[in-house]
């Protein structure tokens, strides 16, 4: 039975860590000490869940969290940590502190330690996520014990829900664009003075004007979408901000 520790708090380990190709030890009063922090915990950096949606969302949703009070979003797995450091790369998770539980030191005294030798990854940590106050754990949720890598409940919609019930989300823009486009900077331009943070996808180098057009319907960058609606060009944006 996994545990569940709310009121405890968390182990004392320190952690082997990788910071622009060197080592760094990482202590979790580093980490906790004074801070008010959320931690989710994932089976392995680059597995499927973990890369498409628990880590990418926490990302995501890590400036909404520091608005409500939360000093640090933290990823631990149970790989070392050049893996970690890697993974977090290749992510882009500039939001999230990475640390590689490389001997499952923490997970252990979590009681997240599971066994994975079915998958051939030996021991791992099981997913969950929880809310700590200067190293006391306040709310944990546990994703239920049954086979395979269920994802219910320790996913960061969940967590933003406990932590700031009907807090306004971030929305979610993606812009594709063409380089040297002077209507796509002015776009952009625009999106960052509204505090709309968006994706880009670059014409050179990605999709091609063929597809833009079988994608948007439109010939001409860029092309905007905001929370699924689609915009256009520059001077829909400018008509969507002006509403």
């Amino acid at each position: 039975m996994l545990e569940n520790r709310e009121g405890k708090r968390v182990p004392e380990v320190v952690f082997r860590t990788r910071a622009n190709g060197d080592w760094k030890n990482v202590s979790t009063k580093d980490l906790f000490a004074g801070k008010k922090v959320i931690v989710f915990s994932l089976p392995g950096a680059f597995t499927p869940t973990c890369s498409s949606t628990h880590l990418p969302r926490y990302n995501e949703l890590t400036p909404v969290f520091k608005k409500h009070g939360v000093d640090d979003v933290i990823c631990i797995s149970v790989n070392d940590g050049f893996v970690m450091e890697a993974w977090a790369k290749e992510e882009h998770a500039e939001n999230i502190t990475i640390i590689p539980d490389g001997n499952g030191e923490f997970s252990l005294g979590m009681g997240m330690l599971v066994d994975k030798a079915d998958l051939g990854f030996g021991k791992r940590s099981w997913r969950y996520s929880m809310l700590v106050d200067d190293g006391v754990i306040k709310k944990m949720f546990i994703e239920p014990q049954k086979p395979g890598d269920p994802f219910e409940v320790s996913d960061a919609d969940t967590m933003l829900q406990y932590l700031a019930p009907g807090a306004k989300l971030p929305p979610e823009v993606t812009i594709l664009s063409k380089p040297g486009c002077a209507f796509c900077i002015g776009a952009k331009k625009l999106l960052q003075e509204n505090g709309y943070p968006y994706e880009e996808i670059s014409l050179q180098g990605g999709i091609s004007y063929k597809t833009l057009r079988n994608l948007t319907g439109q010939a001409t960058a860029p092309q905007i979408y905001i929370n699924g609606e689609h915009i256009k060009g520059l001077d829909g944006l400018k008509a969507y901000f002006a509403k």
